[in-house]
């Protein structure tokens, strides 16, 4: 792998870090009332979580990602599944909730095993989860010359730069859990929502731009814009 896919990489699990969902709050308020062992053990069970979602979006996908690397326009359907995503995290109100919420409240003993699989549980049944990671595989598979080697890497520096980020929420959990207000929370899940619509659309558009090779630099400059 090259700078530019490990930069673009390193990025895209910063930006997966701060989706605002059910997983980012309870890591937010597992930190502050079990301590950073405790949210980082949750974490590791989020990313067990992700890491089973893209081997099924992968094998799940292996023909289609075959046909795309003949077919660029095929680059729509992944368009077309981040923009509903996005459409989605965008009209979804059921967050407008404040993280001091006592609901997310855990015992008080702590069972590290409970946390990890609780992690990956919360995490895995969030189907918006897979079809996010079912998009992002179809527009990354065949810039990687459908490398399974390159794709594999390329998704675990995400994943390594989304867990680094999350240890840096962890850390800051009590600062975090201040500044999140149900606005504020809002507001950030909404520019979510609006960043993954750009990022559809312009893969749709790039869907008819056969001749030239879809960068993901370009896509994340666009999306950043």
């Amino acid at each position: 792998m090259n700078f530019t896919e490990i930069k673009d990489a390193v990025l895209i699990g910063f930006f997966l870090a701060f989706m605002i969902g059910p997983v980012f709050f309870m890591l937010i308020q597992t930190s502050i009332i079990k301590g950073f062992r405790a949210a980082f053990t949750f974490d590791i069970g989020v990313v067990l979580g992700d890491i089973t979602f893209i081997l099924i979006a992968y094998y799940g996908s292996r023909s289609l990602l075959e046909e795309i690397k003949d077919n660029p326009k095929l680059f729509l359907i992944g368009g077309l599944i981040l923009l509903v995503y996005g459409i989605i995290t965008f009209a979804d109100k059921s967050q407008k909730r404040a993280i001091q919420d006592e609901t997310v409240v855990l015992p008080e003993k702590t069972n590290y095993l409970k946390l990890l699989i609780k992690g990956f549980l919360l995490n895995f049944i969030n189907i918006g989860v897979l079809a996010f990671w079912l998009g992002m595989i179809v527009v990354i598979g065949p810039t990687l010359e459908m490398d399974s080697t390159k794709i594999f890497n390329y998704f675990g520096i995400v994943l390594i730069s989304y867990l680094v980020t999350d240890i840096c929420k962890i850390v800051l959990a009590k600062q975090l859990k201040k500044k999140l207000t149900p606005s504020v929370t809002y507001k950030i899940k909404r520019t979510m929502g609006v960043l993954l619509i750009i990022f559809g659309i312009f893969l749709m558009v790039k869907g008819f731009l056969p001749n030239q090779k879809l960068n993901i630099n370009t896509v994340i400059e666009q999306v950043e814009k």
